[in-house]
């Protein structure tokens, strides 16, 4: 698959199959994640693999009792806090496979480094035929320090990105994008920059 397919293409996956990921599609997964960019290259990512979906029901369950306690009021008039609240509704979508990348403490911005590996993580899966989903809402209930210490995650380690992956249950049908909002352009007058076709070749390299 193209890079620019897996960009336009990739959908936040919420109906999958009980089919279970193969063990080493999750480390192909975790493998693209990690080629990520990161400040300093101190790579200050780490992950959590919940792949039991006995527990992963649990844990839908404890969310959806802390987050209703704990809505901030404006979700608790969006209609996300009607959704929790109904019985059937599973936060991580019944999805076979849960990764949450935490972030190490690290001087130089680890949660904006640990973004970027999970945008890795799921354009790599959509390359795979699997979806995913992001399921940002889950972070406060697992950042938890009762939580952390239930799994054994470092108390120091920061839940940045809990994503859902599996095998979609059918076609997700794309979402409009609004045009970029450029709030600035500046460009040497005169260059003729904008009449550059592209894809275009890079300018040759001066000899010393």
């Amino acid at each position: 698959m193209e890079l620019n397919d897996a960009i336009y293409q990739r959908r936040a996956v919420r109906h999958y199959t009980d089919a279970p990921v193969p063990t080493t599609a999750v480390e192909q997964l975790l493998q693209a994640a990690r080629q990520a960019p990161s400040a300093v290259n101190q790579q200050p990512w780490a992950f959590g693999l919940f792949r039991d979906p006995d527990l992963l029901n649990r844990m839908s369950e404890q969310a959806k009792v802390y987050l209703q306690a704990n809505l901030p009021r404006d979700l608790a008039l969006h209609h996300l806090s009607d959704t929790i609240s109904h019985p059937g509704y599973n936060v991580f979508h019944h999805a076979s496979t849960l990764i949450v990348i935490y972030a190490k403490p690290a001087r130089f911005d680890p949660i904006e480094d640990c973004c970027l590996a999970a945008q890795n993580l799921m354009l790599a899966a959509h390359g795979m035929g699997l979806g995913t989903c992001p399921i940002g809402f889950a972070r406060p209930w697992l950042n938890l320090p009762e939580v952390k210490h239930e799994f054994g995650i470092p108390l120091r380690y920061t839940a940045v990105m809990p994503i859902v992956v599996g095998w979609p249950a059918g076609p997700t049908p794309p979402v409009p994008r609004l045009d970029p909002e450029i709030v600035c352009w500046r460009e040497t007058p005169g260059r003729g920059l904008s009449a550059v076709p592209f894809p275009f070749a890079p300018p040759p390299t001066r000899q010393p």
